[in-house]
């Protein structure tokens, strides 16, 4: 029984002509009214502009919610479009288009947006006027909405050379994707929680043995990393820096509502003692590359290498662009939201302050100026709602059923090549398994490799995620790629929805732990501490009791 069983249905109609189709991996719940508000025009910039760059046959995707629930819909090219569209087409493999972006990405965009996320972190919003606090919170909003925009800009980067490498791949050794993609670990350092920082700390406390005293001390989490930040040295500068990266991300999710890393000490901390311990299992990449590349024909083993070559350059993006993009900025507008509702609260217009995490930008900027806002009835309200519904509660069509691929035959070669990539990729990134399950096993997608073994850990969200111990298998509807932080505590990842290229999958490849994505039902089948078995090989997760 799920925790929308007992609550009303709900009556959806489509937000305009045309076919919809809901997102639930990225969407697991319905969002908050500030989400319902920013997101959609800053999406559709985003994918408006991946899309005329590399002259596809879309004119992006636009996004509206319903009932809370998000539903896309692709926007066709326009016909004048057309002919200019197929000309940049031809150019994308030949020039490779993907790797210009990705210069763009590492030289002017992740670098420029960092520091913009820390001159917003280096604001104490507590401590200023309401005028303030009201420009502050519009200011947090425009760049989360930018960074929206920036995350979908570079998603096509991120995905046509690994969907390329995969179509084939898969043609000249007969492989299933599961395995093709399995040569891609080791290419994402982000998505296995690498940085600079996170280096520097692993240095740091292998060199301190007092600062591994403290780390292992058990005592309140948030006290043990104070103690952390004020121990002086080498290790106190390492912990300090790696927070000041990582401690406004949301642990999960995109929304407002998530809450961020440091507003989980506990979970952080644990996640931190498994970092630095370091014990994730060798990669045995390069042995499974040759093993494929000897299946190879002959003739198209060189194609294969730089095929492989490029799909590995590029296939960071896929996470980074959400890690260094809106991951951060959303933490950084739940942390002012957080500090306009304590004003409110202590003004008695709100009953706690997590309600203004409820308002739309307005509403906040109302509640802190004092003037008319949403009541703390209505906020409570609209809280409990999002608790009470999952996309399983939603259709997941609205609107005339979705309309049949393009003919890519009838297509220019080179035309048809980027749309077959991207097609490709997209249905890795939404498509879950269609086979039925069983009462004790559920058939997902093989997203990584290995077999485990270990207690079921049901999470529902962030704010249960301190119930995760060490060695669970984490049972979840989807994550996204700001979990990374808390994987180095998993025996092994199980989700409701998502591909093979979901942020889950992708994850668990680059930890190389067990992962069995888009099983559908897990979350329904599996209860909290049942005993199960997670085969990352076949894509099957067995109840054992």
């Amino acid at each position: 029984m799920t925790a929308s069983d007992s609550a009303t249905p709900l009556h959806f109609e489509p937000p305009g002509p045309g076919t919809w189709e809901q997102d639930p991996v990225h969407f697991p719940r319905p969002m908050t009214h500030y989400w319902q508000e920013m997101h959609p025009p800053a999406f559709k910039k985003g994918t408006g502009e991946f899309a005329r760059f590399y002259g596809m046959l879309i004119d992006g995707i636009q996004v509206a919610y319903v009932n809370g629930f998000g539903y896309n819909q692709k926007l066709p090219a326009p016909e004048a479009d057309i002919p200019e569209r197929f000309k940049r087409a031809e150019q994308v493999y030949a020039q490779k288009l993907w790797r210009e972006q990705l210069k763009d990405w590492d030289e002017k965009h992740k670098p420029s947006t960092i520091a913009t996320h820390r001159k917003l972190q280096a604001v104490d919003p507590g401590s200023l006027s309401d005028e303030e606090l009201a420009t502050y919170l519009t200011r947090c909003r425009d760049h989360h909405a930018a960074m929206i925009a920036q995350h979908m800009r570079f998603t096509a980067a991120a995905v046509l050379p690994t969907g390329d490498f995969l179509v084939h791949a898969a043609e000249w050794t007969g492989l299933p994707h599961s395995e093709l993609l399995g040569l891609m670990r080791g290419s994402a350092e982000v998505s296995s929680g690498g940085s600079e920082e996170m280096a520097r700390l692993k240095r740091a406390f292998a060199n301190d043995a007092s600062a591994r005293k403290i780390l292992e001390t058990d005592r309140d989490p948030a006290k043990v990393l104070e103690r952390l930040r004020a121990h002086g040295g080498e290790a106190g500068a390492a912990i300090e820096a790696y927070l000041d990266l990582v401690g406004n991300r949301l642990i999960d999710g995109f929304d407002i509502a998530e809450p961020t890393a440091l507003e989980l000490p506990d979970a952080l901390l644990r996640a931190i003692r498994g970092a630095v311990v370091d014990d994730a299992p060798a990669s045995d990449v390069e042995e499974s590359t040759a093993e494929i590349r000897a299946q190879v024909p002959a003739k198209h083993a060189q194609e294969f290498d730089a095929l492989l070559a490029e799909a590995r350059l590029t296939y960071r993006l896929r996470d980074e662009r959400g890690v260094y993009s809106d991951i951060w900025a959303a933490g950084l507008m739940r942390r002012a939201a957080l500090a306009a509702g304590r004003r409110a609260l202590d003004r008695g217009r709100i009953d706690a302050r997590q309600q203004m995490l409820e308002a739309g930008l307005g509403e906040m900027c109302a509640l802190v100026m004092g003037r008319d806002g949403p009541s703390a009835d209505e906020l409570a309200k609209r809280a409990q709602y999002r608790a009470a519904y999952t996309a399983k509660d939603a259709p997941p069509v609205l609107g005339p059923p979705p309309p049949l691929p393009p003919d890519l035959s009838k297509l220019p070669p080179a035309v048809a090549r980027l749309m077959r990539a991207t097609l490709v990729s997209l249905g890795h990134i939404f498509g879950s398994s269609k086979a039925e399950n069983k009462e004790t096993v559920l058939y997902g997608l093989a997203a990584s490799k290995g077999l485990y073994e270990g207690p079921a850990r049901r999470v529902s969200g962030p704010p249960e995620f301190g119930r995760i111990a060490k060695g669970d298998v984490l049972i979840t509807e989807s994550t996204t790629e700001a979990f990374n932080i808390l994987l180095p505590l998993l025996g092994g990842i199980v989700t409701d929805n998502g591909g093979l290229l979901s942020h889950a999958a992708i994850v668990s490849r680059e930890y190389g732990i067990p992962g069995v994505v888009g099983t559908r039902e897990a979350t329904e089948k599996i209860a909290d501490g049942m005993l199960v078995r997670v085969d990352g090989d076949a894509g099957e997760v067995t109840v054992l009791g």
